[in-house]
């Protein structure tokens, strides 16, 4: 028997065409969900889409509050309001904190912190009115501890906590939680291109670059993307209606 507790739930994913944010829609889509991604790409977009791991999708940049209205109403008119929205998209900038000019945290503020506000905004309403939601930013284990030379890109992620912990405390009796997921370094295409960028300035070989990454986690690897979409599914379900305000971490132990 195939199990499918989450039919009849219309999630929305932010990033959902790559990384993390498509093993999340994918997962989503598996245990019975009506998943629309939304995205920047809509090529990576389509592709999602046809192979299954999305059911329908809108363009819109997240740090476009009008743009986000835009693509949350479209995909509302398709498939209904929505009733878990998973703030996955981001981005992080690297460099010395001295070579960091205040338009690298304005952007690190944008795409990380705004677009999770303008996401939530969105589709808060609609879930307060009908007595049930839930909102899951992926945050980083950078949003609870500093990391040298990514100090606006830590910034950002810290505001997306606090966020997290004040919104969840304005709609703790609306039938609405509001979390986030930290994981640490991911196996994705992100940081594959990240290791692919240090290894031409360095000269370092893979496996030394890799090294790097994962000295942070004790236990010495990289985070699968499913371990992080496991962790959002038990937060979007029916067991997890306490659990409101929590940074909950997927990273092998680092914090």
């Amino acid at each position: 028997m195939t199990m499918t507790p989450f039919k009849g739930r219309h999630a929305l994913v932010t990033g959902g065409n790559r990384g993390i944010g498509r093993t999340i829609a994918a997962s989503l889509v598996k245990v019975g969900a009506t998943v629309t991604i939304i995205g920047r790409s809509p090529a990576s977009l389509e592709e999602a889409i046809s192979r299954g791991d999305a059911h329908g999708a809108a363009v819109a940049d997240v740090t476009d509050a009008q743009a986000v209205r835009r693509a949350v109403q479209e995909a509302v008119d398709r498939y209904g309001p929505v009733d878990l929205m998973i703030a996955n998209a981001g981005s992080a900038a690297s460099a010395p904190f001295m070579k960091t000019g205040p338009e690298v945290f304005r952007q690190m503020l944008d795409v990380n912190l705004l677009g999770v506000t303008n996401m939530a905004q969105a589709v808060l309403g609609s879930m307060t009115e009908r007595g049930f939601g839930r909102i899951v930013a992926v945050a980083s284990t950078a949003g609870l501890k500093g990391y040298p030379y990514v100090s606006a890109y830590c910034a950002a992620k810290h505001a997306v906590i606090g966020f997290v912990r004040a919104l969840a405390l304005e709609t703790a009796k609306t039938g609405v939680t509001v979390n986030a997921v930290c994981p640490g370094f991911t196996d994705t295409d992100l940081v594959a291109e990240s290791l692919d960028r240090i290894m031409t300035k360095t000269n370092r070989t893979r496996d030394e670059t890799l090294a790097e990454f994962v000295k942070h986690n004790p236990q010495g690897r990289l985070i699968d993307p499913s371990e992080i979409a496991d962790a959002v599914l038990w937060l979007c379900g029916e067991g997890a209606r306490s659990v409101t305000g929590q940074a909950i971490l997927v990273a092998g132990g680092e914090i």
